[in-house]
């Protein structure tokens, strides 16, 4: 007798249902569709910051007699490169510039030097008292400059420092101090312990280590502070106009100020150009030290 076999029951199986295929061009306008509120968002923010600018540069090509009955928006109708060379000889900018380069770089190399040493000291070294001293430069960060003023400005004058660039300079420096303690603090926090005790097992004293291995380490923050305390003092009107008692001593945010033409008249095209060679100069300025400042910001963030 023969075994029959049964036949297999088929299965029916279910066809996937095609999609409609999308063309390349529709993916790209959907993606763009969802992208277009960010766009627009950062088109919004492109126009707010550049047209000041745009309009600071068009202004400083503009005569004396387009600023009084021209449109204050409209644009020149020439260019009138003679508002710069006015700006620097009759408006004294020279001497301004020069005026802020004196006080600027020399406070801020003692910001430098003390504050890099100072975090030092409250971060590496161990002794007694430290967080007490750190505590003090941080409650300096908590008091307002305008309060300290009047009192600076009796001491400068009874110490005769009036009528010199001394009382810039100690007051940059003693104001940009606890914030740079402070950072730099942070950034020898983030060096490991193990780096100065195996120096100190070389050999090396404490000095050796700060200058050969601490200092080298934490230079991109040294970067970073340096240049962020440049913009501080480098914009500063407040203190300037508070202790510079002559044309002579004007930094160049006072001599912005008070700038006048030839015959005592304000001239707005050379004042805009001598605004212009200030904003664009620092502009410039930090475009080009824009990476070291990022990878300055983000040295002392990780630990090792």
């Amino acid at each position: 007798m023969t075994s029959s076999t049964l036949p297999a029951t088929a299965v029916p199986t279910k066809t996937p249902e095609r999609r409609p295929r999308v063309s390349p061009g529709a993916r790209r306008f959907r993606r763009g569709l969802v992208k277009l509120p960010l766009n627009v968002l950062v088109a919004v923010i492109l126009v707010i910051t550049i047209y000041p600018l745009f309009w600071l540069v068009i202004s400083s090509f503009k005569t004396n007699d387009e600023f009084i009955n021209g449109d204050a928006f409209a644009l020149p109708s020439s260019i009138a490169w003679d508002n710069y060379i006015e700006a620097w000889t009759t408006g004294n900018m020279g001497q301004y510039f020069t005026n802020s380069a004196f006080a600027v770089f020399p406070a801020l190399a003692l910001i430098i030097v003390l504050g890099t040493a100072a975090g030092f000291a409250l971060e590496v070294m161990v002794w007694k008292g430290r967080n007490g001293v750190l505590l003090a430069f941080l409650v300096g960060i908590m008091v307002p400059g305008q309060m300290i003023l009047l009192p600076l400005f009796t001491v400068y004058f009874q110490t005769g420092l009036s009528g010199t660039l001394w009382p810039l300079i100690i007051t940059y420096t003693a104001i940009g101090l606890p914030l740079t303690v402070f950072m730099m603090a942070t950034f020898f926090r983030a060096i490991p312990r193990e780096v100065f005790e195996a120096s100190t097992l070389d050999g090396a004293t404490i000095i050796r280590s700060f200058f050969v291995i601490g200092f080298p380490m934490v230079r991109n923050g040294i970067f970073t502070i340096a240049l962020v305390q440049f913009f501080f003092i480098w914009n500063d009107l407040l203190i300037a106009l508070t202790f510079t008692n002559s044309s002579d001593l004007r930094t160049i945010q006072v001599g912005l100020l008070n700038f006048t033409g030839e015959f005592g008249a304000t001239q707005y095209g050379p004042l805009f150009a001598a605004i212009c060679i200030n904003v664009f100069g620092t502009l410039v300025l930090y475009l080009v030290l824009n990476q070291r400042v990022m990878k300055g910001l983000t040295a002392g963030s990780v630990k090792g």
